[in-house]
């Protein structure tokens, strides 16, 4: 794959005397950067409730299984007001 980018001077000025510090070719350089890039960044970022799924659903009742055990806590609820 053949890539081509544009720097602004200074960063370009940056970039060749590092490479020529280090005695480091541009193509190997890059490939490394993205290499580290790429690792440094999670395949797939968390979803939205990922983020927040400790603060969904224990406000108010202070439960937090009220979707997913929905249908037993109405029951109960029910049959606690027909026992009235």
């Amino acid at each position: 794959m053949t890539i081509t980018v544009r720097l602004p001077a200074k960063l370009e000025a940056s970039l060749r005397t590092h490479l020529d510090r280090r005695k480091t070719a541009l193509s190997a350089f890059v490939r490394q950067a993205i290499a580290e890039k790429l690792m440094r960044e999670p395949e797939r970022r968390p979803s939205t409730f990922d983020l927040g799924k400790n603060l969904f659903g224990k406000h108010g009742s202070g439960r937090r299984d009220l979707s997913s055990n929905r249908k037993a806590i109405l029951s109960e609820l029910l049959r606690a007001r027909h026992r009235r």
